[in-house]
Formats: structure tokens, C-alpha cells, sequence
């Protein structure tokens, strides 16, 4: 069977000036980065911004299995079913960070024959967007740094610095450094730490920016420090913003790409759900909207953790509003929280999930059933997905797809995307299409002018399931700091692990009876959100004993070897 890189490389992708043309764009409205790619110019939303909306889906899934269970191939999957149900059909997707590409889990291409190609010029070419995140977030603390040094008027307080160093590569020896040794000339000592360059505020900003003037506004807050008297200390203190907008300029504007089936394809930030936001930007999708019948975006991880995003934060900042959700489902990852087995990131599937086992699927339903309510709290309809993998049995397939509509799904379908391309998500397609059209009240879980601590406590109880929250020492008094400085009406922007709806990555299924322990709580104003740390996650992952990165390499002419 061939691997993903092989098939990619077995399509002739078309001329990016053709799918440009398909999605309705002009000439002039977009910049080519080489045969296949391209950048769309914002000016296009002036233009259509009569035109009608296209339908808005969100997909999501179940907590995931440590190997991921293909929510970005039903992303395209389903994408490429509307289109072969006759609809104009735009993807939008996530930009690829390099820790997962050479740590474990791969790309963001997709797979099989539903995936975005070329896909090592997916993941590896649209790699200038997160290195000018990263110079814009590494340019402000070099400018915080200086100031500490040189300006004297700013009064900046070295123990209340809060802005750390980015990068894009897991490197746990980083999480925590001291800086400024060697001397006076060096700068001032401190500590300080690194976060994965997909956790930066500034992909934050990028993602949930609604243009030039916005990006530069919220560059422009971005907290970064407090000084000896309390107040807070920004980047237009420090002088950096205009400079970081100047990185980001280009950045800002979606990457056009296309499916394997040469649809057109949007992919623009947003990677991480579990430290970040994770969707792919507010810009690509408003681009989509306006250009297509039906816009398919991806949120990260699961429906406690991308989607939940997507609904309190994204959507509360663009003013849209989804028209339906799909959840992908596999039997693995059912099986796993059934049967509470423990998968390693780059280990081979354990036999006992490759093996039909009824009571453990029926106990994993109950992780779906949770995720589907967490869908229906926001007023959207919910459509199962269930992922077909080789060696999955029918009886099984079919159990999971009638269970998922008892437990309250709008429908569900099979896919076969990976191995059938756009032929075999019709049944998704048309289940998505069929949700889309049916009525729906969407709505936040919380309001904006909700307490800070009730906003945790609601998300803690109404989508994790807890008992209640557990304020770390030095919390409650940075919330009661945040409240007096003005951000009280930010939402909440949970860090915790992917791996369980609760905060601890050994309670799978539905987890019950816990407390939700927050051990931290940041201010990103410049994002619009605050971003409390439950448990042990850390916000600059490390790499595995075996790092994917080991396989890879180039031949003789520079090709890629050994990506997927």
C-alpha cells in the first residue's frame, strides 16, 4: 500500500491560477508562492462582502487515541463528498507546526486520497507563516528585554514579566531558562521559558484578527509585563507592535492550496487545541464563506477542547455563527476508553482494539455521547463520523452509526474517505448537508460579562464534567488583578491534555467524580482571551524516544524521503 507522500506525489496538482478561478477569485486577489500555492489578498472581502454566506460546518471529534483518528482527513473527506454532490465546496484547515511533523504524531495533510496536496509542500512549505509568528513574538521580547536594560521610565518589574520566548520545535530542555548572564552588558538576569510557537499569542492574534488595522490594534495590547506600581506593561510601550506588524503583514493573508481532487483549500494558523485555540483563522473562513455553498473548518482535537473553542471564542469574535458539527469516531479510539487501554504516540495499535469487543465499544460510547452533548449545549446539530479503518467489521460500523443517533446525534454515517476519496464521504456529505439545513439556535455557554472564575467553573462542570475547580496557589489573586486591569469580560481559553475530557490523561471514557485542578492563569488581551493551565500540560511539548524526524531525510536530487 502506498503512504501519503506517495500518493501525493502520484497527482499532477492543478495550476494554482485554476483553483483560484474555481473558488471566484480574481486576478490581482491573489499572489503565487510557486506552482501550487498562493496567498489570497484581503481585498477580495470587499469585494464579495454582498454576496451571500456559504453553510458553515465545524469538524471535530471524540478524544482521540494518541495516534490521531483522521479528523482532518473527514475534514477534506467531507469537503470532497459536497463537491461530488454538486456543491461549490471551500476546506479550510490548520497550518502544520514542525513539533508534531518531527516529533509524532505527523502532518496536517490529510491522507490516503483525501488530503491536501502537494503534502510535503503542505507541511513543510507554509512553514514562513509560523517562523514570522515566531519572529514577531521573539522580536517583542527582545524589545521587553531591552527596555528592562535601557528605559528606566517604563519601570518594568523583572519578577513580573510574563512574556516568554517562542519556538517551533518541541524542546522540553527550554520550558524554563534563565537569561541575561554573563555580565551587566548581557542584559538583567532572569527566568524566564519557551512555548511551542503554535501556543504564541501572536498565532492567536493572526488567527482571530479581521484584518490589518485589527492585527495591529491587538498587537499593539498584547500584555507583556507589570510594572513596580501594578499597571500593566504592552508591546505600544515598548514600541515593538508596529515593528511585529510589519513581520506579519504577509502572514495575515490566507494559503491557498487544493485537495487531492483539486478542490480549493484554505490553510491559515491555528494548530495545538490543547494549548492554544486551535481552528484555522476567522480571515480564511470569512474568504470561504463568501465563496462557496458549504465551507468545511477544522477544529483541533475534541468537542471539549477545538470545537468548544471555536464556539466561545472564534465564533463569539467573528459574529458567525455554525450551521451544523461533525464528530469524527473511530472504533480504536472507542475501544480504548472502553476497555481503558493506554496507546503510545508512535507505538503499533494494540491487538486487542484491531478485535471486534462489543462490551468495549458500547462503555467507549459513552466518551461520544459526552461530546455530542457538549455540540447541543451550543444549539447545533451533531453528526457522527465514524472513520473506517482497515480490518473494521460492518456489524460493528453499523452498531456504532445506530447508537450515535439513540445517544442524540442529528445522524450519522460511515466514511470511507482515506481509501475512496470524495466517493466515499458521500453519506457523510449528505448527513452534514441534511444538518446544516435543519433548524438550530446557536448560542456561547457563558456571557461575556460572566465573573472570570465562574466562566472556569462553567466550562469545568457543563463540557470536562467535573465536580468543581481547584485553584492553584496564586490564582484566585491574578483572576482578582485581571478583573481590576479590564479583562474580566475575556473568554476562556482552557490548556489542558487532548487525551481525556477531564484534565488528567488517565481517565478515559466519561469521567466522573473529579475536580478540576488549575494550577495557572495568563492574560492574553492581545488575543482576547484568558488562558488558565489545568493540570500537568505544558505549553512546550518534548519529543519521544524515536522522534519522527529520525526517518526522514532527502535522495540524491533533494527530494523528500520518509515524511509519512
Amino acid at each position: 500500500m502506498k503512504n501519503d507522500l506517495e500518493i501525493s506525489l502520484g497527482v499532477t496538482p492543478k495550476p494554482i491560477e485554476d483553483i483560484a478561478a474555481a473558488m471566484g477569485l480574481e486576478p490581482g486577489e491573489f499572489v503565487t508562492h510557486g506552482a501550487t500555492r498562493a496567498k489570497v489578498n484581503l481585498d477580495v472581502l470587499d469585494r464579495l462582502a454582498d454576496r451571500p454566506l456559504g453553510k458553515y460546518i465545524c469538524m471535530t471529534g471524540m478524544t482521540p487515541t494518541p495516534l490521531g483518528e483522521g479528523k482532518t482527513v473527514q475534514t477534506i473527506g467531507a469537503s470532497l463528498g459536497l463537491h461530488k454532490l454538486g456543491h461549490r465546496v471551500v476546506t479550510c484547515i490548520r497550518v502544520p507546526s514542525m513539533g508534531p511533523i518531527f516529533g509524532v504524531k505527523g502532518g496536517a495533510a490529510g491522507g490516503g486520497l483525501s488530503q491536501v496536496i502537494p503534502m510535503e509542500d503542505f507541511n513543510l512549505g507554509n512553514a514562513p507563516d509560523i517562523h514570522a509568528v515566531a519572529d514577531a513574538h521573539n522580536l517583542l521580547a527582545a524589545f521587553l528585554d531591552n527596555a528592562l536594560h535601557k528605559r528606566s521610565d517604563l519601570r518594568i518589574d523583572p519578577l513580573q514579566i510574563t512574556w516568554r520566548r517562542s519556538m517551533d520545535c518541541n524542546d522540553r530542555v527550554l520550558r524554563n531558562v534563565v537569561v541575561g548572564l554573563g555580565g551587566k552588558a548581557n542584559g538583567i538576569p532572569r527566568e524566564t521559558g519557551f512555548d511551542n510557537t503554535a501556543a504564541s499569542e501572536i498565532m492567536a492574534i493572526l488567527g482571530l484578527s479581521k484584518g490589518y488595522a485589527d492585527m495591529r490594534e491587538r498587537l499593539g495590547r498584547t500584555v507583556i509585563a507589570s510594572n513596580v506600581d501594578g499597571g500593566v506593561v504592552t508591546a505600544e510601550d515598548v514600541k515593538a507592535a508596529g515593528a511585529m506588524a510589519v513581520l506579519l503583514r504577509n502572514a495575515l493573508r490566507p494559503n491557498l492550496m487544493q485537495t487531492i481532487e483539486g478542490t480549493p483549500c484554505l490553510a491559515h494558523t491555528g494548530p495545538f487545541a490543547n494549548i492554544a485555540h486551535g481552528n484555522s483563522s476567522i480571515l480564511a473562513d470569512e474568504v470561504a464563506l463568501r465563496c462557496a455553498d458549504y465551507v468545511v473548518t477544522e477544529a483541533g482535537f475534541g468537542a471539549d477542547m477545538g470545537a468548544e473553542k471555536f464556539f466561545n471564542i472564534k465564533c463569539r469574535v467573528s459574529g458567525r455563527s455554525p450551521d451544523a458539527v461533525g464528530i469524527v469516531v473511530t472504533l480504536r479510539a472507542l475501544k480504548m476508553h472502553g476497555g481503558n487501554v493506554n496507546i503510545r504516540a508512535g507505538q503499533e495499535v494494540p491487538a486487542s482494539l484491531r478485535e471486534p469487543n462489543e462490551e468495549h465499544l458500547v462503555k467507549g460510547l459513552e466518551n461520544v455521547a459526552k461530546h455530542i452533548e457538549n455540540i447541543k449545549k451550543h444549539g447545533v446539530q451533531a453528526v457522527v463520523v465514524v472513520n473506517r479503518f482497515p480490518g473494521d467489521t460492518d456489524a460493528e460500523l453499523d452498531r456504532v452509526v445506530k447508537s450515535a443517533k439513540d445517544l442524540g446525534a442529528f445522524d450519522a454515517a460511515i466514511s470511507e474517505a482515506h481509501g475512496r476519496g470524495g466517493e466515499g464521504a458521500v453519506a457523510v456529505a449528505e448527513a452534514l448537508q441534511k444538518a446544516a439545513e435543519a433548524p438550530s439556535e446557536f448560542r456561547h455557554l457563558y456571557p461575556s460579562d460572566m465573573p472570570i472564575r465562574e466562566k472556569i467553573e462553567t466550562l469545568a462542570h457543563e463540557i470536562y464534567g467535573a465536580d468543581g475547580v481547584d485553584f492553584g496557589p496564586g490564582v484566585l489573586p491574578k483572576i482578582r488583578r485581571y478583573t481590576e486591569n479590564g479583562f474580566g469580560s475575556l473568554p476562556i481559553c482552557m490548556a489542558k491534555t487532548q487525551y481525556s475530557i477531564s484534565h488528567d490523561p488517565k481517565l478515559k471514557g466519561r469521567p466522573r467524580g473529579f475536580r478540576l485542578p488549575i494550577r495557572d492563569i495568563r492574560a492574553a488581551v492581545g488575543a482576547g482571551f484568558l488562558y488558565p493551565l489545568a493540570g500537568d500540560i505544558q505549553t512546550m511539548p518534548g519529543l519521544p524516544t524515536h522522534p519522527a524526524g529520525e526517518g526522514m531525510d532527502i535522495d540524491d536530487k533533494g527530494n523528500v524521503r520518509g515524511l509519512f
